[in-house]
């Protein structure tokens, strides 16, 4: 990287991911030079997957919220997902969601969207962009082992940085790291997820303890790409088959995303007790034994494209840097500071909504100025908690939970919510004003408005539909010969496998 003019701050981003090509896409207008750390030894020139990111095997969901911010950061980009064979899926009539209060019904005008796509294809597209930026570099196989500063501020990081060869003799596979050097920057922004180190790191600087919240349903997450049936390659739904958490037994889940490629992305999940397996043979069988047989009887006329991945790292788990008393000089972002039961799909719409008002405080202030980072770390955290109550008001009440029981409080908001979901089965502008909040456009005090608590009281306005809205071409789908039977294993057969992960969503 060229030297940079004085008056202009540099800025370390620790972590490639998006979270972290977010967020220097956020501070580009605002530094002089953006160098980001990464560990991997390389990062994908093409929607390919990477080493540090093994959730991408599993379904993602891009909300409206979200990829508005992207595309305010990056204008453009959702040309480039949609020419790269994502597509953009209206809400409420592109998706066949069977609430725990019924069917949703899909006659309503679409007020909002998701993005269809695999995460490859999704981080690709951003990370393009971002490394295309003059003054934005990237580092890879550089390990972050400390902060430099002390309490008062931080001044930059040290690293290690691997060999030429990546290798340590008779150690195949390790990379080898050389000895600690010191990175200055004015500004360090951790996106490196959920192994992020940094609560270890200020206090090894004399910085603050951070506190930390924990909520736990023991989501595992099984996941497989199938080649959609003839003629549902573009325009077909997301089919969503959600728990119920009121329900005394563990949660099970059901998604199809349409993505790239003529694909659907399959994610079944089961909250502690209820874990799906990774055997394939039992992978379609576990899609028959939740609420709904619907998303069983779609696989069995699609034919599967890859093994079943699994994945296990889903507690939602809060970090509270907002609350700490941060030095100046650095900020934490993505799901190093909120990670999410990737369940309800909101992590990659939290990094972009989190990104979006960082970029919104560095244009107020420097990003070097007194009072920048809990300006910023407090802008950061608020549609972090919009998706913080949505996940964990739904989580604690799973068997097993781990992390602070429901209250009274809860139960209450738990009913509320219940009597919104019921509504919306008929009631067009509460399901706009949900989508609002599910889709993270709007806070969720939206839906303790007047003209939504009203209607909360008078019920839905049209009867429950008795099973899904489907199209003709959909029903001639379900109507074709499954390719496979039924499988008659057990689905409550478990296995212990596991996946880590060491990015950010």
């Amino acid at each position: 990287m060229t030297s940079r003019p004085s008056a202009l701050p540099r800025v370390v981003v620790l972590g490639g991911g998006l979270a972290g090509t977010l967020a220097a896409a956020a501070l580009a207008p605002h530094a002089g030079e953006i160098l980001i750390l990464e560990r991997d030894s390389a990062l994908p020139q093409t929607p390919a997957p990477r080493a540090g990111l093994p959730q991408a095997a599993h379904a993602h969901t891009l909300w409206a919220g979200g990829a508005d911010a992207v595309e305010e950061l990056l204008p453009g980009i959702t040309a480039d997902w949609l020419a790269a064979g994502a597509h953009r899926i209206p809400i409420p009539n592109g998706m066949v969601s069977f609430s725990p209060a019924g069917w949703y019904r899909r006659s309503w005008d679409p007020t909002h969207y998701l993005i269809g796509a695999g995460r490859d294809l999704i981080d690709w597209a951003v990370r393009r962009r971002v490394l295309g930026m003059p003054n934005v570099e990237l580092r890879t196989r550089t390990k972050t082992t400390a902060l430099a500063g002390d309490g008062a501020r931080v001044r930059g990081v040290y690293v290690e940085q691997a060999g030429h060869d990546g290798r340590q003799a008779g150690q195949a596979g390790q990379d080898a790291y050389g000895s600690p050097s010191l990175i200055e920057a004015d500004l360090v922004v951790d996106a490196t997820g959920r192994s992020s180190k940094s609560t270890r790191w200020l206090l090894d600087i004399g910085g603050p303890e951070v506190r930390e919240t924990v909520v736990d349903a023991g989501v595992r997450y099984a996941s497989r790409r199938y080649r959609a049936p003839e003629g549902t390659e573009t325009d077909w739904p997301v089919v969503h088959v959600p728990a119920d958490p009121r329900e005394a037994r563990p949660g099970l889940f059901a998604t199809i995303i349409p993505i790239e490629d003529g694909q659907w992305h399959v994610s079944l999940s089961g909250t502690r007790g209820g874990e799906p397996s990774s055997g394939e043979e039992l992978f379609e069988e576990f899609a028959r034994g939740v609420r709904h047989p619907l998303v069983a009887d779609l696989l069995a006329r699609a034919e599967p494209v890859s093994e079943v991945s699994v994945y296990a790292r889903t507690a939602n788990r809060r970090r509270h840097f907002e609350r700490a008393g941060l030095p100046e000089g650095f900020v934490v972002v993505g799901d190093a500071a909120t990670s999410l039961n990737p369940v309800y799909g909101h992590g990659m719409s939290v990094a972009a909504r989190g990104a979006l008002a960082l970029r919104g405080q560095a244009a107020r202030r420097p990003v070097a100025s007194a009072g920048f980072t809990s300006r910023a770390q407090r802008a950061m955290t608020r549609p972090a908690t919009a998706a913080w109550l949505l996940a964990v008001g739904q989580d604690r009440f799973y068997p097993g939970a781990i992390g602070r029981r429901p209250n009274l409080a809860d139960r209450l908001s738990a009913r509320y919510v219940h009597r919104l979901a019921h509504t919306a089965t008929g009631n067009a502008m509460v399901v706009e004003r949900i989508s609002d909040v599910v889709t993270l456009r709007k806070p969720a005090g939206i839906l303790a408005g007047p003209a939504v608590l009203l209607a909360a009281a008078l019920g839905p306005r049209k009867p429950l539909l008795d099973g899904p809205e489907l199209t003709a071409r959909e029903q001639e789908i379900l109507a074709r010969p499954p390719l496979r039977s039924p499988q008659t294993a057990s689905a409550a057969d478990t296995d212990t496998d596991t996946d880590t992960d060491t990015d950010t969503p």
